[in-house]
């Protein structure tokens, strides 16, 4: 069962504490990625079979499988996915940013170009659940970005396929290869590379601990978007809140894995204890509802404060991967949090409207990292480049205080690299 707090009459660490994987996978992954930098293919085909339970003749989709999954996959749903590819495309169309150069003072130009990264990796994870959803969040942006090749690796099923339902996403998303790859060996192959798999600049994606592990891991040989940890949600609700809506729409996080964090924050004790029985009434009802229970009764909170600036003050202390405002003016608030990765606004917003239609990214920063860290976005594809230029005019003007400058840095021959040019020009 949920606990219920009282802010300011508990430790501090019960209320801002967050339940992580206890299991170091590290020496695993380690091994993982060396393996499949040594062996490339021959690892992938090997671990493939072992934690996935199939045998493959090919790692990578072919045209005809799409063409499958496209044929299987319901009219309907490739309707949905493209309404919800219209929603994230037209969201993140706004996110980009355009090359600018200035005049300065002295007669130089100066400016910034933006260009896209290459090559982009996207982590699918698999497992428990399929999720067409990642597929178009991850690869979306990185389309709109101008990345010249999208290659994604998902883990297949005991039968060698991929999902229909994930390779009609990456269908509809425009990614270029797919590879049927999961787990730590999948990133160590987009790393690195091998004979089937292009290495590519930058990976991202959600997935589990060996994953995570994994990106760590290479992590300088490629970037990366974050380290992602388990799924969260906090629900800021005053006390005319419908307890049924706010109880499903912490379970809606739960139901994710059994370390996802669920908190209710609320100003009154009345919803609390509502909200507390509605929860036990519908998780016995979820398909995944061991998932679920065991994510509520471990890591699930719901904390009441004194008022609602209270409130929002946990929030930002907390700084939530989702947070839902169930006020009635929900703008009021806005302003003030400071702290969450995406916020949903107004009592007619589950979060699930961010998980999949609404088109702001569901790719968000976990684990508190929202205090310093944003949603996936056209600017996680994307690489800034400087240029500068200087007429002899120009450096005229300025090589006597670069070389000043230098000089009081003990580096001489940088200023002297300046004064060089004015003096040889003036002979």
């Amino acid at each position: 069962m949920i606990k219920i707090y009282k802010y300011g009459e508990i430790e501090r660490e019960e209320i801002f504490s967050r339940m992580a994987p206890k299991t170091d996978v590290s020496g695993i992954v380690e091994g993982i990625i060396a393996d499949v930098r040594e062996n490339g293919d021959a690892a992938l085909y090997k671990y493939c079979e072992k934690f996935d339970g199939a045998k493959l003749s090919s790692l990578e989709v072919t045209e005809s499988e799409f063409e499958e999954a496209m044929a299987a996959t319901e009219k309907e749903f490739l309707r949905i996915l493209s309404a919800a590819a219209e929603n994230i495309r037209a969201f993140h169309e706004k996110q980009k940013r355009e090359d600018y150069s200035i005049t300065n003072k002295d007669g130089a130009t100066v400016g910034q170009r933006i260009i896209p990264i290459e090559k982009v990796g996207l982590y699918v994870p698999g497992g428990t659940a399929a999720y067409p959803s990642t597929v178009l969040m991850d690869s979306i942006p990185a389309k709109i970005a101008g990345c010249e090749e999208i290659v994604m690796t998902t883990p297949p099923g005991k039968d060698g396929k991929v999902p229909a339902a994930i390779l009609a996403a990456a269908k509809i998303a425009g990614v270029d290869r797919v590879f049927k790859i999961g787990g730590a060996q999948a990133v160590a192959a987009l790393a690195y590379g091998t004979e089937s798999v292009p290495r590519v600049y930058k990976i991202v994606g959600p997935g589990n601990a060996f994953v995570a592990e994994a990106k760590k891991q290479v992590f300088g040989q490629v970037s990366i978007d974050m380290i992602a940890g388990p799924s969260e949600i906090l629900v800021i609700a005053d006390g005319k809140s419908n307890a049924a809506n706010v109880a499903a729409d912490l379970l809606s996080q739960a139901e994710h894995d059994k370390l996802a964090s669920a908190a209710l924050v609320t100003d009154s004790l009345e919803l609390a204890e509502k909200v507390r029985e509605e929860i036990e009434k519908q998780v016995a009802e979820l398909e995944r509802s061991e998932i679920a229970r065991a994510s509520i009764d471990n890591n699930g909170k719901i904390i009441v404060c004194d008022n609602l600036d209270v409130v929002i003050e946990v929030a930002n202390e907390i700084a939530p991967e989702h947070l839902e405002l169930c006020v009635d003016d929900p703008f009021k608030y806005l302003d003030k949090i400071k702290n969450a990765g995406s916020v949903f606004m107004g009592r007619n917003c589950p979060e699930a409207l961010g998980d999949y239609y609404a088109g702001p990214n569901h790719t968000l920063p976990t684990s508190g990292t929202a205090k310093f860290s944003s949603p996936l976005s056209v600017d996680d594809f994307v690489k800034k480049s400087q240029f500068i230029y200087y007429s002899q005019e120009s450096l005229e003007k300025v090589a006597k205080d670069v070389n000043y400058f230098a000089c009081k840095e003990g580096l001489t021959a940088h200023g002297k690299s300046a004064t060089i040019r004015v003096e040889e020009e003036k002979k």
